[in-house]
C-alpha cells in the first residue's frame, strides 16, 4: 500500500491518513468502522480503483485509531466526524468527492454532509450502522450491564474475536448524534450495501439510511451469504461495481 501520512491537526492531534491526489479530479473518500483502521482490503481495493481510474483516494484513522494519535476511550461520534471533516478540508479542499462509510464510518459519513452536501456526489454505505451506540449497544445492554457502565463509566464489551472499550460519555455523545431523523434532500445516488448473514448490524438500516434521503436515486444491495465486515474477493468485487456505477453517473 502507498505510504501513510500525517496531519498535525494540534499541537497534542496527529491523524494517520493515506491519499491519492489529484488536483481537480473527483475524489473517494473512505471512512472505516470502529475500532478500525487503513491496512484492511476495502481500503486497499478502493485506492487501487481510484489509481487506475485516475481518481484522487482519501483514507483516514480517527483519533484513537490504528496509528492515530489519542486514546480512543476519549474518543466519540463528534470528535471522529470533526476529525473526517478536518482532514477533508486539509487534503480534498475543493474538490468534489464520494463518501463510503464502513459500518460506523457510515454514521460518521451522515455527519458529513452538515459540512460539504454540495461537494458530496456520491455515497455508499457498507453495513452501515449509524446510531448503533444507543440502539444496538445500550438499548439491548442487560440491566447488570448497564449499571456496570452508569457505576465505572467504562465496560469491555466482547464480540466474536474481539473486545471493545465502551465508555459511558461515548453512549451520551452518540445520544446527541442522531442522523436516522433528519431529512437529506441531495440529489445524488446513495447505494446501501449489506451482507446477508450480517450478525453485527441488522440489514433494516440500509433501510433506515436510504429513507433520511429525499431525492437521491436510492439502491440497497445484498450480498448473499455475506457478514459485516464485506471484505471478501467477492464481496469487493461488487462494491467496486457498485461504486463504478456512481462514478460513471457523474461524468
Amino acid at each position: 500500500m502507498k505510504k501513510f501520512k500525517y496531519l498535525k491537526i494540534s499541537n497534542t492531534k496527529k491523524l494517520r491518513y493515506i491519499v491519492n491526489y489529484f488536483r481537480e479530479n473527483l475524489y473517494i473518500i473512505f471512512l472505516p468502522g470502529f475500532m478500525s483502521d487503513m491496512e484492511g482490503e476495502k481500503p486497499q481495493t478502493l485506492l487501487k480503483f481510484a489509481k487506475k481510474n485516475k481518481l484522487g483516494f482519501l483514507s483516514l484513522e480517527y483519533s484513537g485509531h490504528g496509528k492515530s494519535s489519542g486514546i480512543f476511550t476519549k474518543g466519540n461520534i463528534s470528535i471522529w466526524s470533526r476529525d473526517t471533516k478536518s482532514v477533508i478540508r486539509k487534503i480534498v479542499r475543493k474538490n468534489n468527492f464520494i463518501l463510503i462509510g464502513s459500518s460506523m464510518g457510515a454514521w460518521i459519513a451522515l455527519n458529513q454532509f452538515s459540512y460539504f452536501r454540495s461537494k458530496i456526489k456520491g455515497f455508499i454505505g457498507i453495513g452501515s450502522a449509524p446510531e448503533f451506540l444507543t440502539r444496538l449497544m445500550w438499548k439491548k445492554f442487560p440491566i447488570k450491564t448497564k449499571r456496570e457502565l452508569l457505576k465505572k463509566g467504562k465496560i469491555l464489551i466482547k464480540n466474536g474475536e474481539y473486545e471493545y472499550p465502551i465508555t459511558l460519555q461515548l453512549i451520551k455523545d452518540g445520544r446527541n448524534n442522531k442522523v436516522l431523523n433528519k431529512k437529506i434532500s441531495a440529489n445524488i445516488r446513495v447505494t446501501m450495501i449489506h451482507g446477508q448473514r450480517d450478525e453485527v448490524v441488522p440489514t433494516i438500516y440500509s433501510n433506515y439510511v436510504l429513507n433520511i434521503f429525499r431525492k437521491a436515486k436510492k439502491k440497497k444491495v445484498i450480498i448473499k451469504n455475506g457478514d459485516h465486515s464485506l471484505s471478501n474477493k467477492r464481496s469487493l468485487k461488487r462494491i467496486i461495481k457498485e461504486l463504478e456505477i456512481i462514478v460513471k453517473d457523474i461524468f
